[in-house]
């Protein structure tokens, strides 16, 4: 009986998939590293980051499988509590931006819906979508507020959903030359020289966005332990898992690639604005076009993206707060204030925390220059913030290989057997994932590497003050 209940590392593999990759990472890719060119870095960063981040995880999750807390869970087990809250703080914290850029983003599908054109909003001008997004973003704190817990199942619908049309997208890229064969596509060049990408300032500095796009696989790490086999089964199941997001990411890419021409993009600041705001909408657009089903692919796709963007979005106000302050080995780091609830159960303080930061944000984005350059420096900002959280997973595995901790710890499964081979990973993956944070923080927009800079910084600083507050808190009662 208890094999039944067991988990195949093929069904690992597609939970875990669901879960890591979207049509936005191809998207982004595509965009950011001059069309078929992101195929190489693809390969990259899958083959020396994301396989031995996916092991790394799979071992942590087996070492601490009666951990409820996650990252923080696993550091405050190897490193002990107070680095245990700055993990937790890490985690809500990155997630700021992340509000931001859910808000924008849910308002650029709904004027993709309403008005099936991306340049609505740069036609009401910036200030004017900003003061809409942050209307929006208040309305969704509120709902936050009250404690409604039914977009957690509209989250994973609409997550499932945008899986089967990202999948669905390829395939009928793919199969569109032989249904419409006289319809225009562009044509690639699969030389060595024009895939191999010029490692210049603008390819370093803009890898956070892979690093971005391949992270979050900690969220199946619960999974490890029901595994069946799970020494065999789970990295099977792992490197399935990054097989099947390298095929998609690459044959995306080249989908795509039939579509868009990386010189046009490429060619005015604008005009590479709107392609990262719109690019996705545009493929499918183009894509009913080349069926004969006018835009009605393209609203499908942005009808997903509304739900998705604007659910994501609620859960992000909320789940992400809860586990900071329901963190028991947190608490003590943490002023009481916070700690308040309303009759809905929702921490309402947290809550108007969320609203002064990201709410910043928004007003803040107000003097960039057009609504498609906000799309963009969210992205770029998000790639910087959230890889952040990544760091600690690196931190947890290093300290769990630690000789100390290898005699405490006896996980069921582990990523490598030799300790040198496991610490190399770890501090590699660890480097890696800190390199490309810095790195991205360059940018040759002045006030969108202020923002990359200052972001991190004042959410930072404010985790610094949060424990000294607790502190003077306890001394006074």
């Amino acid at each position: 009986m208890e094999n039944v209940k067991k988990i195949t590392w093929y069904n690992l593999a597609f939970m875990a998939f669901s879960t890591v990759w979207g049509f936005g990472n191809v998207l982004n890719g595509f965009v950011y590293f001059n069309g078929i060119q992101v195929i190489f870095s693809w390969i990259l960063m899958f083959a020396l980051y994301f396989v031995p981040y996916a092991l790394m995880v799979g071992e942590l999750g087996s070492a601490f499988k009666d951990a409820g807390g996650g990252v923080s869970s696993w550091i405050h087990e190897t490193m002990g509590p107070k680095l245990a809250y700055y993990a937790g703080f890490t985690y809500w914290a990155c997630h700021i931006t992340y509000i931001s850029s859910k808000g924008t983003g849910g308002l650029k599908a709904l004027s993709w819906v309403i008005f099936r054109d991306g340049n609505i909003l740069n036609k009401l001008g910036t200030l004017n979508t900003q003061l809409i997004t942050l209307a929006l973003f208040l309305f969704f704190c509120f709902v936050a507020s009250r404690g409604l817990t039914p977009l957690k199942g509209l989250t994973r619908i609409a997550g499932t959903s945008m899986f089967v049309m990202s999948l669905l997208y390829i395939v009928m890229m793919f199969a569109a030359p032989a249904i419409n064969p006289h319809a225009h596509y562009v044509s690639m060049d699969f030389t060595m020289k024009n895939l191999i990408p010029q490692f210049d300032t603008k390819y370093f500095t803009s890898l956070s966005i892979l690093v971005f796009a391949v992270g979050g696989c900690e969220k199946i790490s619960p999974y490890v332990n029901q595994v069946e086999d799970s020494e065999k089964g789970f990295p099977k199941g792992m490197i399935s898992l990054a097989i099947m997001v390298m095929v998609c990411a690459i044959l995306g890419t080249i989908a795509m690639g039939m579509m868009f021409d990386p010189k046009v993009i490429n060619a005015s600041k604008a005009s590479f604005d709107a392609y990262n705001a719109n690019g996705s909408y545009w493929a499918f657009q183009r894509l009913g076009q080349y069926y004969h089903m006018g835009d009605a692919l393209m609203i499908i796709y942005a009808l997903c993206n509304v739900v998705g963007q604007f659910s994501t979005l609620v859960l992000s106000i909320d789940a992400p707060l809860r586990m900071l302050l329901e963190n028991e080995h947190a608490k003590e780091f943490i002023p009481k204030g916070l700690f308040k609830k309303n009759k809905y159960g929702a921490y309402i303080n947290g809550i108007w925390l969320v609203v002064a930061l990201s709410g910043s944000l928004i007003l803040v984005q107000a003097f960039v220059p057009s609504a498609d350059a906000v799309l963009m420096q969210l992205t770029k900002i998000n790639s910087v913030a959230m890889t952040l959280r990544y760091l600690w997973v690196f931190a947890a595995y290093i300290a769990l290989r630690s000789a100390t901790n290898y005699a405490k710890f006896n996980p069921s499964y582990r990523a490598f057997k030799n300790q040198f081979v496991a610490r190399f990973f770890g501090i590699w993956c660890f480097a890696v994932t800190a390199a490309c944070d810095i790195l991205g923080m360059i940018d040759s927009d002045i006030f969108t590497m202020v923002l990359k800079i200052s972001v991190p910084l004042i959410l930072f600083l404010l985790g610094l003050i949060l424990p000294v507050i607790a502190k003077r808190q306890k001394a006074a009662a």
